[in-house]
């Protein structure tokens, strides 16, 4: 089959990627595995970031290597494992998900191995890329938001047009919240255009002392950049006694110095949550329906060829992405394909 595929991850997994016309093929499914032919793949950070934390002395430890990188997609089954939850889907059948963790036949490869039980029908209606941004985005926004909102609230997201603020902005308005957003300024009206209310402009203003300025009035607040620094230290000043504070997104640094460091020698006196997304089919489903409904909308920046693999790592880590990015794979909607 035809992948991409790295050995290392120094100096950046995006400069070890070599496209092969003829890897490995991962084989047949087992249990209630799915062998998928990838169509569509959306890239996230931690297709890059897992790998590299995972690398001791050169050598990647988390998946067997040469692999490819990729977690989340959608594809066409080929062929389904005997188990019983793999007996539920048909070879022929449009499905997405996403992989859980780095993989040696990752999603940036033809075919992969996927659990049966972290994949979903596509819904008629929804478009292969959309359905791609959903395992890692949509889910670790849903995971963010969705549990922590009983009843509308105000909601701060620090990072509103990133993969995951694209999406938590439109899950916390499904809610009925009020949404304060941060962006720079180029990207004010499109955060608007999503459903915030507010918009801090982190170019022009100081995000804090905005925050400190109104009061604790927020029901919730989720970081996906990590800065300014004390954030999350001071967010008892905006933040409502008993609430929570989601990191999502942030360095390994900043996360574990929020974590250990007491509040009574100036760490945070709110709730954090170090955020862990899990797979779960039932979100998979939820949200692909939401997107069917139009109830949400799926932003894409840009959308690469399966040759433009590299550029399209290397605009995902400059961090100027205006929603998801998505790289086609194959062309799986064909009949052929099947």
């Amino acid at each position: 089959m035809k992948a991409w595929l790295y050995n290392s991850t120094k100096g950046g997994l995006e400069k070890n990627l070599v496209y092969s016309p003829d890897a490995r093929t991962p084989g047949s499914p087992q249990g209630d595995q799915l062998l998928v032919r990838v169509i569509s793949a959306a890239i996230n950070p931690a297709d890059y970031k897992v790998p590299a934390m995972a690398t001791v002395f050169g050598k990647v430890m988390i998946a067997t290597t040469p692999a490819s990188p990729g977690l989340d997609f959608c594809g066409r089954v080929v062929a389904v494992g005997p188990g019983p939850s793999a007996q539920q889907f048909n070879p022929g059948q449009l499905v997405f998900g996403c992989l859980g963790i780095p993989r040696q036949f990752g999603t940036l490869g033809e075919l992969i191995l996927a659990s049966a039980n972290n994949t979903a029908p596509l819904p008629s209606g929804v478009d292969p890329d959309a359905a791609a941004t959903i395992g890692v985005a949509g889910r670790s926004s849903y995971q963010s938001i969705v549990p922590y909102i009983s009843t509308p609230g105000k909601v701060f997201i620090n990072g509103g047009s990133g993969g995951c603020g694209v999406y938590g902005i439109q899950f916390a308005k499904l809610l009925g919240c009020h949404v304060t957003v941060t962006c720079s300024t180029r990207n004010i009206q499109f955060c608007r255009d999503l459903g915030a209310d507010e918009v801090i402009d982190y170019t022009t203003q100081d995000v804090l002392e905005v925050l400190k300025s109104q009061g604790q009035v927020y029901d919730h607040a989720v970081d996906h950049i990590g800065s300014p620094e004390g954030l999350y230290q001071q967010s008892h000043t905006f933040l409502k006694p008993g609430k929570a504070f989601v990191q999502v997104g942030a360095p390994a640094t900043t996360i574990a110095h929020r974590l250990i460091r007491p509040s009574f020698l100036g760490g945070g006196q709110r709730k954090y949550v170090a955020l862990f997304m899990k797979n779960d089919q039932h979100e998979l489903v939820q949200i692909a329906d939401w997107i069917r409904e139009g109830k949400i909308r799926v932003e894409l920046d840009t959308v690469y060829e399966f040759e433009d693999t590299v550029r399209a790592f290397e605009k995902l880590r400059s961090g100027r992405t205006r929603g998801k990015i998505v790289i086609h794979v194959t062309d799986g909607l064909d009949s052929e394909a099947a």
